[in-house]
């Protein structure tokens, strides 16, 4: 499993992107633009851990009412009359085995519901937190027009630079992880 898979342990891209990103926001943009685009990452990364908390305690909150459901219908069926011998037509009688020890909820089927529960609620979490995030650093970026407009030509500036650099990695027949420098 690739640590990419969860919104809060997502990596950077390589660091001759992240050199070229940084240079575009130093020569394209003005000191307000950086800083709203600065607080607009802490929006995002701020969404993301707590929407990964959250989802984190409400999947051991979900696992521990799964877990408490199972030992409620595990004790209502122990505590009913259950037949102990099945009569055929042809009057022949069989046992039937008692099944409860087979029934009662394990450590290890805990152990398994808390792990997938809270993992779920991990990634529900951030990816959730990702999209309110990002909902809300647009909104603090576009909330000015004319930085906004510096804000989509410095970016447009900046993807056509890597698309170069890619472009001229792969005529010289390197890979496409060494250009993202993965």
């Amino acid at each position: 499993m690739s640590t990419d898979s969860l919104a809060l342990l997502r990596r950077n891209a390589g660091q001759d992107i992240a050199a070229l990103a940084e240079d575009h926001l130093k020569h394209d943009l003005q000191d307000t633009d950086r800083d709203a685009l600065t607080s607009a990452a802490s929006k995002i990364s701020t969404h993301v851990t707590i929407g990964s908390l959250v989802g984190l305690g409400l999947g051991a909150f979900l696992a521990f009412r799964l877990r408490r459901t199972r030992m409620q219908m595990f004790d209502a069926l122990k505590a009913k009359e259950k037949p102990t011998h099945v009569k055929f037509a042809d009057g022949r009688e069989e046992a039937l085995p008692d099944m409860t020890p087979y029934m009662r909820p394990s450590t290890l089927g805990d152990v398994a519901a808390y792990t997938f529960f809270g993992f779920g609620g991990l990634f529900i979490g951030g990816e959730t937190g990702i999209f309110t995030g990002s909902a809300s650093a647009g909104r603090t970026i576009t909330r000015d027009p004319e930085s906004r407009e510096r804000i989509e030509t410095a970016f447009r500036r900046f993807r056509a630079d890597v698309l170069r650099k890619e472009a001229d990695s792969l005529d010289r027949r390197r890979g496409v992880k060494e250009v993202l420098g993965l």
